[in-house]
């Protein structure tokens, strides 16, 4: 999901962050407060009411979601970074440790599916949660499409095992969430697989457009219910017998 530092993350959002629960990004004020508009439309911060340390941490996440995006990487500074999200430069270190840990940190909030994405998934037939599912994972990468795009690149060893443990807890996820058995090595990779076609799709829906979102929705949906009603199965008896 990621481009080397020093180039830039082409690929990146160009919009502001989506915020908590999919809500816009806040701008950015003093202390990490949200900026509010004065007489003549200059930016100023509300005199009280400080954000809470986690709320704090979640505005220099999302602030560098955007920078990150709109910039490379080595011309993004931690002066910069700690300016636009309105606090002291010691809380990005206080709150994510260095620039570079910060950058991995964006990385992972754009590839980790959430518990909370597979618990909210609604009852009904496999198609309706599989339906839900693949549209939830297209809303998030809709927000910030040219992050994730970046993101699912890859560029140096730090950033793929991140994308590798991406990879795993997607297919713990997506098996939970279909009653199948994570224990099964052929079921995690069929996912692992299912997981390559999605990033492709996505490539040709944001990049080539070739696809629209709609025709993603629909191949993606399709092929994972298939995976599960007729591939799953013949995985498991073609297994080879134990010696």
């Amino acid at each position: 999901m990621t481009a080397a530092p020093g180039r830039r993350l082409r690929e990146r959002g160009t919009g502001p962050a989506a915020g908590r629960n999919g809500e816009p990004a806040r701008e950015c004020g003093p202390d990490g407060e949200p900026a509010t508009t004065g007489a003549g439309g200059a930016k100023r911060s509300p005199p009280t009411q400080r954000m809470q340390p986690d709320e704090r941490r979640e505005q220099i996440l999302e602030c560098a979601m955007r920078l990150f995006g709109e910039h490379p990487y080595a011309a993004v500074s931690t002066t910069e970074l700690a300016r636009e999200a309105g606090v002291a430069r010691g809380l990005i270190n206080h709150y994510f440790g260095t620039k570079r840990d910060l950058y991995l940190e964006v990385v992972r909030r754009l590839v980790t599916i959430p518990r909370f994405a597979i618990e909210q998934l609604p009852d009904g037939p496999l198609e309706i949660r599989v339906s839900s599912a693949v549209e939830w994972f297209l809303d998030g990468v809709s927000r910030n499409p040219k992050a994730w795009l970046a993101a699912t690149g890859g560029w140096d060893p730090d950033v793929e095992r991140l994308l590798a443990d991406a990879d795993e807890t997607a297919a713990d996820r997506v098996l939970e969430a279909m009653g199948l058995s994570a224990d099964t090595g052929e079921l995690r990779a069929m996912v692992r697989a299912y997981g390559g076609m999605v990033k492709s799709a996505c490539r040709e829906w944001l990049v080539r457009k070739e696809l629209s979102r709609l025709q993603v929705r629909v191949m993606l949906s399709t092929t994972l219910v298939a995976l599960i009603r007729e591939t799953a199965p013949r995985l498991r008896d073609d297994r080879p017998p134990v010696p």
